[in-house]
């Protein structure tokens, strides 16, 4: 089947990508010509394991395309994925904007029948909006419908998601909706098993927003017991392992750190906030989560002060820029906040990622970015771990202190065993243990 995918983000590119994996004609569109250009050379504009060597295979297939054009994504394929950005606003809301637009330009080419699926993470009824829209601007007598296919990849593992999905959700209203995104879907549910759940268009778009949010909520909640595990000299680690054996709960998303991050939990939760505001309901339980969550780093920022007592002129390495480890996308990573902070503070910054340093640079050039964890480490008066990349794990401790000027380690993500870490001469702080 022919399939368009507006928007080469990280959902778009790798839902696009993957389409065309498995068999189908795609099409990418992105009004950034210089991205369309760098993705016609094979240049990737994300990090995402695996994911160029397939944008690769199915190129020189002839099975995945690239566009700046919309009329030539309209025209191009009868279902249309939107996959276009949605940034919070000033009060959290979400700008549709770029779904709007999409709307209008999609209704302003088409020449028949079209199925235009939002894959873009939207607040409920927006579908209402976009059928309005395109209504409004159609050119033509044809038919369309709307449909809401939420996505539920996790940046660092998306290809895996993608094929091995928990389960695919189409919010439709017409029976050749429901049979278009069937068939689109088909080679990945026969291979997976997962379930394809078929709902009207408002539970699917609001079936993202509370899986986001709930997620969100497991990562808050952990972090408090943590918070009280240190006053209490509990270990919280061990706290979620008695608590995740229980089925009801679960073990995953039970880790403590240094709160969640990256493109989809804080822009969601805020949604689903502001949304609740809106149409009449106090959602307190998740405004609760997003204070826990700016409340975890603002925690630790206290304790590097009080480490460090003058941060001024101070050497801290910080290891790991990204959200989390295996992708290079820095959006509401903890870095961001810590770096602004420290550097505010006086303190002399050298900074650390595989992926993400050079994201990260453009908008904190004045710090030094070191490609090795011990020339990051050198000198410095204190380490801080803020991504649980693999690498970290494995750095010799013994080398690790003998480069720093005080051997102090605050680990933000559990990442080294405390008793291993103090045994090699370490002062050594994480979240949650004592």
């Amino acid at each position: 089947m022919k399939i368009t995918i507006v928007g080469t983000g990280y959902v778009g590119l790798v839902t696009g990508t993957c389409f065309a994996e498995i068999g189908h004609d795609v099409l990418c569109v992105d009004n950034d010509e210089r991205k369309i250009a760098a993705l016609r050379k094979l240049q990737m504009p994300i990090y995402e394991d695996g994911l160029e060597d397939m944008v690769r295979r199915n190129v020189e297939a002839g099975r995945l395309h690239f566009t700046s054009s919309i009329r030539e994504g309209t025209l191009f394929a009868e279902v249309i994925f939107i996959a276009v950005g949605t940034p919070p606003g000033y009060h959290g809301e979400p700008n549709l904007s770029y779904v709007e637009q999409v709307g209008r330009e999609v209704a302003a080419h088409m020449d028949g029948y079209r199925l235009l699926v939002e894959k873009s993470t939207v607040p409920v009824n927006t579908g209402e909006q976009l059928k309005r829209t395109v209504t409004k601007y159609l050119r033509a007598d044809v038919d369309f419908d709307v449909a809401s296919n939420p996505e539920f990849l996790r940046e660092g593992t998306a290809i895996h998601d993608a094929f091995k999905p928990d389960r695919i959700v189409i919010g439709v209203e017409s029976e050749r909706a429901a049979k278009l995104l069937r068939e689109i879907y088909e080679p990945i549910i026969r291979d997976s098993g997962c379930e394809f759940l078929t709902m009207n268009i408002a539970s699917a778009e609001l079936t993202k927003h509370a899986s986001n949010s709930f997620l969100a909520t497991k990562i808050s909640f952990i972090n408090a017991v943590a918070r009280v595990c240190e006053l209490a000299g509990a270990d919280v680690e061990q706290v979620a392992h008695g608590m995740g054996l229980d089925r009801r709960i679960g073990r995953s998303f039970l880790r403590a750190g240094v709160g969640y991050g990256g493109s989809c939990f804080p822009k969601d939760v805020d949604a689903f906030v502001y949304l609740a505001d809106q149409i009449g309901y106090d959602f307190t339980l998740l405004k609760e989560v997003q204070k826990i969550n700016r409340g975890q780093r603002e925690h630790i920022l206290r304790r590097i002060q009080h480490e460090l007592w003058v941060v001024n002129d101070k050497v801290i390495a910080i290891l790991g820029l990204a959200f989390k480890p295996g992708t290079d996308d820095i959006r509401e990573s903890p870095a961001l906040f810590f770096v602004p902070h420290l550097l505010k503070d006086g303190a002399r910054l050298k900074l650390w990622d595989p992926v993400a340093a050079a994201k990260f640079r453009e908008l904190h050039p004045e710090p030094e970015y070191l490609d090795d964890i011990l020339d990051c480490a050198r000198d410095a008066e204190l380490l801080l771990i803020l991504t649980d990349w693999p690498q970290i794990a494995e750095i010799p401790l013994d080398k690790l202190r003998d480069v720093m000027k005080c051997p102090v380690i605050i680990d933000g993500r559990n990442v080294l065993d405390p008793a291993t870490a103090r045994n090699a001469g370490f002062t050594y702080s994480s979240v949650g243990r004592p």
